[in-house]
């Protein structure tokens, strides 16, 4: 299977079509109800497993990261510090953020706390690494809110987009902050012997880009490009994957020649793949596309396999991992999450050898 999903990749004829999953916690418990286990990555035939680094928090009162704001009792901090407090119960898996350079100097965003990678997470990557070769499945090392996210959770999006637009030198320092850490994770990641690197910022909305292009070249394609280049000093053959929800059609040719090999997820609500295939289909391959949005939750299981089918002819049954746009909530019914699984297997059945 790990073969598999690299010839997919770089468009090599295929006995067998990649997919991905990624199911919400209800979903997995209506799946072990329904098959009597939870390892549905295995059910749907996932050729790959994910592994992250280990980080040590340098903070030690969360609170006094956060001089400006009084915060509630619910939070939870992530290594950089920024709290989330739990969305809606129809907005399950989203949660608030709340900022804690929000209002920053330049001094504060010099001094804050970055966090570190642990002394045992090279050792203990090469030994996931290992076990997940061993049942011949790819390795994926996770970094998505690999610049832009990590930056303006941290500022707020008001406050860091006014610094990029003002060419204020806080940008530039916090931008350095996230770059460095993310560089030095890539590195570790190349080093531990992953297939492929998940970076990834959301850069688009429903409708049109997050920012200006000529913005996003200013401030944030050098850096994703430094990211890039310090994997692939360490293994030039690594695997780049680049997600970003919305409508991203502008930045799809940086994006390419800042060295990304796949894009993620072709979300069928903003963009439209057949025109997106026809332009990029020859210089990267694509992981996702069929939508989370509408088709999934509200279309029929025959819609789901149709459109599935013509993904698959589109691309002639290469250079695309098939899958949801995201992960997949409790509204989606399960006849339409098999009907994708069955257009697989025919697709593979009538057109594969």
């Amino acid at each position: 299977m790990r073969d598999i999903l690299i010839k997919a990749i770089k468009r090599q004829c295929l006995s067998q079509i990649p997919v991905d999953f990624a199911l919400c916690d209800s979903q997995i418990k209506d799946f072990n109800n329904r098959f009597g286990h939870d390892d549905y990555k295995a059910f749907f035939g996932v050729s790959h497993r994910s592994v992250t680094i280990d980080v040590d928090k340098t903070y030690i009162n969360c609170n006094d990261l956060y001089p400006r704001e009084i915060l509630s009792l619910d939070i939870e901090f992530d290594e950089w510090g920024i709290g989330h407090s739990k969305g809606s119960e129809l907005a399950f898996h989203m949660t608030r953020m709340n900022h804690p350079l929000k209002g920053a100097d330049l001094t504060e965003i010099q001094n804050y706390p970055a966090p570190e990678i642990k002394s045992s997470a090279l050792d203990k990557l090469k030994n996931e690494v290992l076990d997940i070769h061993k049942h011949n499945l790819a390795a994926s090392g996770f970094m998505q809110m690999t610049i832009w996210e990590t930056s303006w959770y941290l500022r707020s999006m008001e406050e860091f987009m006014i610094d990029m637009m003002m060419e204020d030198e806080k940008a530039t320092i916090l931008l350095d902050k996230v770059c460095e850490l993310a560089c030095t994770k890539a590195s570790i990641y190349s080093e531990s012997g992953v297939d492929i690197i998940e970076l990834g910022d959301d850069i688009g909305t429903q409708s049109s880009e997050m920012m200006d292009l000529s913005l996003w070249q200013q401030w944030i394609q050098p850096r994703l490009k430094k990211v890039i280049d310090a994997a692939r000093a360490v293994n030039p053959e690594i695997i780049i994957f680049y997600h970003s929800c919305g409508y991203i059609t502008s930045f799809i040719d940086g994006l390419i020649k800042s060295g990304i090999d796949i894009l993620n997820p072709i979300q069928p609500e903003c963009m439209d793949f057949n025109e997106i295939y026809d332009k990029y289909g020859d210089r990267i391959s694509f992981w996702g596309t069929i939508g989370t949005q509408q088709l999934l939750p509200y279309g029929t299981a025959e819609e789901v396999y149709e459109t599935t089918i013509e993904r698959l002819e589109k691309c002639k049954g290469t250079g695309i991992i098939i899958g949801p746009t995201h992960v997949v909530e409790p509204e989606v019914p399960w006849d339409n999450l098999l009907a994708l699984k069955s257009a697989v297997e025919d697709f593979q059945t009538k057109n594969l050898q």
